[in-house]
């Protein structure tokens, strides 16, 4: 039984051996996409934010330049900027994701 098992594991081990190569390439492209889409999630978080700050800054002024019908009409054409920003941030990550899946991808085929 003993020397059944120890076959048993070693062949396991030498088969085993032979596809270690590709797990660790494709965990490092994943690592690698992960930390990219991360990178510019943050990034156009950063950016949305600060959209949002200043938009928010122009509504406040808007309210003390023309009242309440003034600071409505800085915080609608505010929030559409910081909309187009947020959204163009999205395409940016997503394009950053699917790039990196790509690559994930080829690498698990070599």
């Amino acid at each position: 039984m003993r020397v059944k098992l120890g076959s048993i594991v070693a062949a396991l081990l030498a088969c085993g051996g032979l596809a270690l190569g590709e797990p660790v390439e494709t965990t490092k492209e994943g690592v690698k996409t992960g930390a990219k889409t991360g990178a510019e999630g943050a990034k156009t978080g950063g950016k949305t934010a600060a959209a949002g700050v200043r938009q928010f800054g122009r509504a406040v002024g808007g309210f003390f330049r023309g009242g309440g019908s003034e600071a409505k009409a800085e915080w609608k054409k505010g929030a559409a900027e910081t909309k187009a920003t947020a959204k163009a941030g999205g395409r940016s990550t997503k394009a950053v994701a699917k790039e990196g899946g790509a690559r994930t991808k080829a690498a698990s085929k070599k």
